[in-house]
C-alpha cells in the first residue's frame, strides 16, 4: 500500500520533507492502519524538543540519522489485520506519526485497547505504547473525535500536573505562576487549579498580549499577566512557576525577581521553542522537568492502576465541553499544506483559539 510520511529534521524542526512510500509486508500478529486525522498544537513542539530526552522520536525510528518521525495524537482506521482479535474496520485512537499509514504490532488486548508491543518500543515510556478502540470506549467519546485529539492529551497533562501539585501541598505557594497559560495544557491547569478547593492561593497566567483576551474570556485565572509586565504586576510573594514556554529569559527573570520565594519551578513545555535556553544556577528552587508518566504510575500505586487515568479522561471530557466553542477546529489536508501548518507553529503564527487537524 502506498504511504506517505512527513520527516524532520532533528536539529532544524524547519527543515521537513514528505517520504513517499509502500508498506512493508505484515508479520503475525501485525495491523495496518490508515490514520485518518491528527492534532497538531504546540504540544507536539514539545515532542520535538524533548524527542531525545523522553525518547519521543524512537516510537517510530526512520532509519535514516538526523531525521525523525513527529509523534501526534489521532484517530486511525484498521485497513488490513494479521491479528485474529483486531479486524478490519476498527477504529482506533493513540499515538501516531504524522503518516497516511503505519504498521502496529498489538499485544496485551482487550475490548478497550491494545498495547503495541514491537522490540523497539519495550523500553520507552509506556503511556504512550497504548491504544484505545473507540468501540469498547465510553459511549460520549464517540462524538468528540477532534476534541479528543486536540484537547485530551494535553487536558491529561494538566490534570495530572494539578494533582501533582495538590500531592505536594502546592509547595506552600500563595500564587502559581503558569507561563504560556495560552496553550492548551497552560488553560486547561488552570481550570483544574481554579476549581480545586484545596489551593487557596492566585492562579496567575503568563502570556502575549495578542492572547490575553482568550486567556481573559475562559475566566480560569485570577490574574493575567503580559509578558514584560512581570516584576510590576506580581507580588513577591512564595510561588511556584509551571513553565509550558520553554522561554530562557523568562524563567531566569522570575528566578532572580522572586528569589527564595520560588519554591518550585516546573518545567513542562516549550512553545517559545526557539527561545534561549538557560543552563546556569538559578535562585531559588531549581527548575525541574515534569515527566508525566513518573506522576502517574505513582498514583497507580496509591490508588490502582488506571485511576488518575480515568479521573483525567473525564475531566478532559468535562473541560471539553466547556471550551468547544472558544476553539475554532480548521481542517488541513495534504502532505504539503500539513509541512506548512508545521511552519506556521513553530513560527507562532497559529493563534490560541485555533485547533489544527490534519488529515495527510
Amino acid at each position: 500500500m502506498d504511504i506517505t510520511e512527513i520527516w524532520i529534521d532533528r536539529k532544524d524542526f524547519r527543515k521537513t520533507k514528505i517520504v513517499n512510500g509502500q508498506s512493508a509486508p505484515l508479520t503475525d500478529g501485525d495491523v495496518l492502519v490508515r490514520i485518518d486525522k491528527f492534532a497538531l498544537t504546540s504540544n507536539n513542539v514539545g515532542y520535538a524538543l524533548s524527542g531525545d530526552f523522553i525518547g519521543y522520536w524512537g516510537y517510530y525510528p526512520t532509519g535514516e540519522d538526523g531525521w525523525g518521525k513527529l509523534t501526534v495524537w489521532g484517530m486511525a482506521e484498521v485497513v488490513d489485520s494479521h491479528s485474529p482479535e483486531i479486524k478490519v474496520g476498527e477504529r482506533l485512537y493513540g499515538f501516531f506519526p504524522m503518516s497516511s499509514h503505519v504498521a502496529l504490532k498489538p499485544g496485551n488486548i482487550s475490548e478497550a485497547g491494545f498495547t503495541d508491543v514491537a522490540a523497539h518500543r519495550k523500553d520507552l515510556p509506556d503511556l504512550y505504547n497504548k491504544y484505545q478502540r473507540t468501540a469498547g470506549g465510553p459511549t460520549y467519546l464517540l462524538a468528540l473525535e477532534d476534541e479528543r485529539c486536540l484537547l485530551f492529551p494535553l487536558f491529561m497533562t494538566a490534570f495530572v500536573l494539578a494533582d501533582y501539585l495538590n500531592d505536594n501541598k502546592y509547595f506552600d505557594a500563595q500564587q502559581i505562576l503558569i507561563g504560556s497559560v495560552s496553550s492548551k495544557t497552560g488553560f486547561a491547569l488552570a481550570h483544574f487549579l481554579a476549581n480545586d478547593t484545596a489551593f487557596k492561593g492566585k492562579v496567575i497566567g503568563l502570556t502575549s498580549a495578542s492572547n490575553a483576551g482568550f486567556v481573559e474570556r475562559l475566566g480560569s485565572c485570577d490574574q493575567v499577566v503580559v509578558y514584560g509586565e512581570e516584576k510590576t504586576s506580581i507580588a513577591n510573594v512564595p510561588s511556584v512557576f509551571v513553565d509550558m514556554s520553554g522561554d530562557g529569559p523568562l524563567k531566569k527573570l522570575l528566578h532572580e525577581y522572586l528569589t527564595d520565594n520560588m519554591h518550585k519551578s516546573v518545567s513542562v513545555g516549550g512553545t517559545h521553542w526557539d527561545a534561549e535556553r538557560v543552563t546556569d544556577e538559578l535562585p531559588g528552587s531549581q527548575p525541574e522537568f515534569f515527566f508525566t508518566p513518573a506522576h502517574i504510575a505513582k498514583r497507580d500505586a496509591d490508588w490502582g492502576a488506571g485511576v488518575l487515568f480515568e479521573r483525567a479522561n473525564q475531566a478532559g471530557a468535562d473541560l471539553g465541553e466547556i471550551v468547544k466553542n472558544d476553539i475554532e477546529v480548521e481542517v488541513i489536508k495534504g502532505a504539503e499544506a500539513a509541512q506548512q501548518i508545521w511552519l506556521d507553529m513553530l513560527d507562532n503564527k497559529v493563534t490560541a483559539n485555533r485547533g489544527i487537524m490534519v488529515s495527510i
